[in-house]
């Protein structure tokens, strides 16, 4: 990744962070899109980001490697129409049109990305005719190499109906979003609590709003009923679903805020309206045009619901329970609970503001002369470390706190009296705290605080620093669990790179091990879903048909992050949040096997009525066979959709679809001959 000084000369790669160019000169996709992410995450200038990313660029086009360059192009397509220049993005948008036929892409999901990625562009750059035939094509494309139920489908439909809308024609806009409603609720595990499901509703709400008004004023307060219903849908799911903390959230209080005072509702769109600002301010802060739009909304619904006598309220009586979301004026009495006003926040984020307003301050203050030196963030272990606290999580291990970390030089130096003085910092913060503390998290086993570079990772793995790259045996003893717990969180800072760097080592699996590990889980899979599953279930063996299931899930679950590369995207956390950490992963563009998370959930539901017949039933009675064939189906789809993924990657040649004997082919990728590597 490229550094830059102020004048925005490169100045060479950041200490401690990735560069997308390997030694023999070719471009690595993966970490270029670490180091962008990594240049987003430190909070680093808009100027830093596109120079990187035109560097990347120039040097992907240098090593003649475009499909790499192609990824660098989308990013900077992506990143021109966020920022608002969409002139500047034509000529990207274009070029990578250009290149994708050039490659001969037509006919394969990266050109229907391609095509969705250049349409969205020029829809944001009101090139609408132009949109318009690219999201055709897009359309086209999709049919012949997405399934019914890809999510991208739906994203699709849904920027239709916005450049519908945008074009004056609403009514094939709601069309387009009922078509993307049908697609993600079709496709969802679990449709009350699914933010995509939760978004598109609320789109449909505010496409019905938008239809021009109707003479037949029983037809209109129909239209008004229906969007009502669409936004109270998407604050059912969100509530359902815990999700409050998303910022997307604020979109859906809004959009119930904007049907409410459609409806005459004043009071109640003045309140949603209220704890959308909050959000907004938190998450995308108050110069952002989103503050100031709701700001005016707000504003008008208050001076609607005093001239209608009504009093301001929530969204429901239920908005702003445990102090989450409450919001003064929302008819909350904030007396019943001394944290009725915090803002609603996840631990990463708690961190970060603690850091910046007590922690940061503190060192600059005490410990000028290494206030360039120590590092600081939030890692370990805990669900805030992956983003996945929610408020049934806050009971313990939760509150204001953040990392510090020093070189062993430094913390001899300063480490005790450092960690006085950060104990001395305010205990509560925000409205939260002071921080409470299970028994696994005090003394030598404390979550934050001062720490010594090594000590710390030697706490979490075992080793102070990632094994090397041939050591193979010492990489296969850390389970994935523990390896995701030394590499997630966020950096806050680190001047000296030297945690990053460790870090990275940890991130960084070798391919031999990698490729020795994806093997092992094609067994099991072949295994436990294949083999034993159908053979227990024949026994009437539920117990044991239970545990293959358990097995197969758990094996597929660690392929998948295994197949898309750790170091780009994460090691697979232990058991508690593997579909957390699933979901999040399917959610992201260009994620191999995306929709296997919810291929398992089926399965994991299923199992129940194919392993024990249900509900009020006896094991293998009324109701198992027709569960045991769907079950063993979708078990062999999954193993289907993995085989696809192993030729569409190089992995194999063949198309035997038992995967215990596509294992051979894995392993001739391995370098090493260390027996260790290889199965028997």
């Amino acid at each position: 990744m490229e550094d830059l000084d102020d004048d925005g000369k490169n100045s060479g790669p950041l200490k401690g962070s990735p560069t997308y160019m390997r030694q023999n000169g070719s471009f690595d996709s993966g970490r270029f899109i670490q180091g962008l992410d990594a240049i987003f995450d430190s909070d680093r200038s808009n100027d830093d980001a596109e120079c990187y990313l035109l560097q990347a660029l120039a040097d992907a086009e240098q090593a003649d490697d475009q499909a790499g360059q192609l990824t660098v192009l989308n990013e900077v397509i992506g990143y021109y129409r966020s920022r608002g220049r969409h002139e500047d993005g034509l000529p990207m948008i274009e070029r990578s049109l250009d290149l994708a036929r050039h490659m001969g892409l037509e006919g394969t999901e990266a050109w229907t990305t391609t095509l969705i990625n250049a349409a969205t562009g020029m829809r944001a750059a009101s090139r609408y005719e132009r949109a318009e035939k690219l999201y055709k094509q897009a359309l086209a494309s999709a049919e012949r190499t997405l399934k019914p139920d890809d999510r991208r489908l739906a994203a699709l439909h849904n920027n239709l109906s916005m450049l519908y809308s945008d074009t004056g024609r609403g009514d094939q806009g709601v069309q387009e979003l009922q078509k993307a409603l049908s697609i993600v609720t079709a496709s969802s595990t679990d449709p009350d609590a699914d933010l995509d499901v939760a978004s598109t509703h609320t789109n449909l709400a505010l496409a019905l709003l938008d239809l021009p008004a109707d003479d037949d004023q029983g037809e209109r307060e129909q239209v008004l009923a229906q969007a009502m219903a669409h936004a109270s849908k998407a604050l059912d799911i969100y509530r359902v679903g815990h999700l409050e903390a998303n910022p997307h959230f604020a979109s859906a209080l809004a959009g119930y805020g904007q049907a409410c005072f459609a409806s005459g509702q004043y009071g109640r769109a003045a309140g949603a309206y209220q704890q959308a600002l909050g959000i907004i301010a938190r998450d995308y802060g108050e110069a952002s045009d989103s503050y100031r739009i709701t700001q005016e909304n707000l504003s008008q619904a208050l001076q609607a619901a005093k001239q209608a006598g009504q009093e301001i309220q929530g969204p429901d009586k239920e908005a702003g329970a445990d102090g989450e979301g409450s919001d003064p004026g929302t008819g909350a009495d904030a007396s019943t609970n001394k944290h009725s006003e915090r803002p609603p926040m996840s631990g990463l984020k708690l961190a970060r503001a603690y850091w910046e307003q007590c922690g940061k301050p503190m060192i600059e203050a005490k410990y000028p002369q290494y206030a360039g030196r120590i590092a600081a963030g939030l890692v370990g272990h805990g669900s805030e470390c992956y983003g996945f606290d929610d408020a049934i999580s806050r009971d313990h291990d939760f509150g204001p706190g953040f990392c510090l970390w020093l070189t062993a030089e430094d913390y001899a130096a300063i480490g005790e009296q450092l960690q006085a003085d950060y104990e001395a910092l305010p205990q509560e913060f925000m409205g939260y705290g002071p921080r409470e503390r299970s028994v696994r998290a005090r003394g030598e086993a404390k979550r934050v605080g001062v720490f010594e570079i090594g000590d710390f990772f030697e706490s979490i793995t075992g080793y102070r620093q990632a094994p090397d790259e041939d050591k193979p045996h010492e990489w296969l003893l850390l389970d994935e669990a523990t390896l995701a717990a030394a590499t997630n969180g966020e950096i806050f800072s680190d001047p000296l790179g030297a945690l990053l760097s460790t870090r990275q080592g940890f991130q960084s699996m070798p391919d031999d091990v990698r490729f020795a590990l994806i093997s092992r889980r094609l067994g099991m899979i072949s295994q436990a879903g294949q083999y034993n599953l159908q053979r227990s279930l024949e026994r009437g063996d539920g117990a044991a048909a239970w545990l293959a299931v358990d097995e197969f899930a758990k094996a597929v679950a660690s392929l998948v992050f295994l197949i898309n590369n750790p170091l780009t995207v994460g090691y697979l956390p232990y058991y508690k949040w593997t579909f957390a950490a699933l979901r999040q992963l399917s959610g992201r563009v260009a994620t191999r096997l995306s929709p296997v998370a919810g291929e398992l959930e089926s399965i994991l539901r299923l199992s129940s009525a194919a392993c024990f017949g249900g509900a009020g039933f006896g094991e293998g009675g009324k109701g198992a066979a027709p569960a045991a064939e769907r079950l063993t189906g979708q078990v062999e789809t999954v193993c289907q959709q993995i085989l696809q993924e192993l030729r569409a990657e190089g992995l194999t040649n063949s198309s035997e679809g038992f995967l215990e004997w596509q294992r051979p082919y894995i392993e001739a990728h391995i370098s090493s001959q260390d027996p260790v590597l290889h199965s028997i």
